[in-house]
């Protein structure tokens, strides 16, 4: 579903760092910690927070380390204290120097294993104390030569999180919003998940969860599986409709849904 990019093709990046492990195959790092520094809003209640990618390659391999699960939103690696301070765009030697430069080195740190979006990019220089003007024009050039890529961010997030969480596309236009991405190149991302393919997987998702309500009175269990594709975004018509389903199949006895709301959600 997502549009190739050629983030790979740059990735010794303007700076000349080498940059070859911040993607994969198609452009990108489809791992944990996707999100900067913020959890997902979407999935709060379920426990499927985000969290950023810590230590870079040095997370992996030192002691105590855990490797981490593929997928965005995972838990994160234990790094090194020089690690996690590279992880926050900070550099171990305190450097000051030229701001440009350090923009550059920044933006580089954070790009590392995974993509960020320009907004994310942007509020971590402004924490740094880049000023604005250099800031722009390192995220510009990053831009430019396809470090930095929006359309091809929100592409990614969307396969990855639908797929991976089974979230709709109300929630995951949500998680884009708090990481800066415009609403159009929202509108275009989320638009390629189309109501057939948002619909069965709400089934597969009810389908998983079904087993674990029985022994519930019917309302209850109705309750409790809609409650759980509300969390997930999808419409109420459409979670009430699956859940009510699937239950007829399992072989409820239909009864009035109609008076159920998401409040008691």
């Amino acid at each position: 579903m997502t549009r190739r990019t050629d983030w790979a093709d740059h990735a010794a990046g303007p700076a000349g760092r080498g940059c070859s492990d911040a993607v994969g195959p198609d452009g990108f790092a489809l791992s944990d910690g996707f999100a900067l520094d913020d959890a997902d809003p979407a999935t709060s209640g379920d426990g499927e927070g985000g969290g950023p990618r810590g230590g870079g390659r040095g997370g992996r391999g030192g002691k105590g380390g855990r490797r981490r699960r593929g997928g965005f939103g995972g838990q994160q690696d234990r790094g090194s204290p020089s690690s996690s301070r590279a992880g926050d765009g900070e550099s171990p030697t305190g450097d000051a120097g030229d701001p440009a430069e350090r923009a550059r080195a920044i933006c580089l740190r954070l790009l590392t294993g995974t993509p960020r979006t320009r907004k994310q990019l942007a509020d971590a220089l402004h924490k740094r104390e880049i000023p604005e003007d250099v800031a722009e024009e390192v995220l510009s050039r990053f831009e430019e030569v396809g470090l930095i890529n929006d359309e091809a961010f929100a592409d990614a997030w969307v396969e990855s999180r639908h797929h991976g969480r089974g979230l709709a596309r109300r929630a995951l236009a949500r998680e884009l919003r708090t990481k800066g991405v415009d609403s159009a190149v929202i509108d275009e991302a989320v638009g390629q998940l189309d109501p057939e393919q948002e619909e069965a997987t709400a089934r597969e998702l009810v389908a998983r969860k079904l087993r674990s309500t029985r022994g519930l009175d019917r309302d209850k269990r109705l309750r409790r599986l809609a409650g759980m594709l509300a969390r997930k975004g999808y419409s109420e018509g459409m979670a009430l409709r699956v859940v009510r389903q699937a239950l007829e199949e399992e072989g409820e006895e239909g009864g009035d849904t109609e008076e159920l709301g998401y409040e008691g959600f």
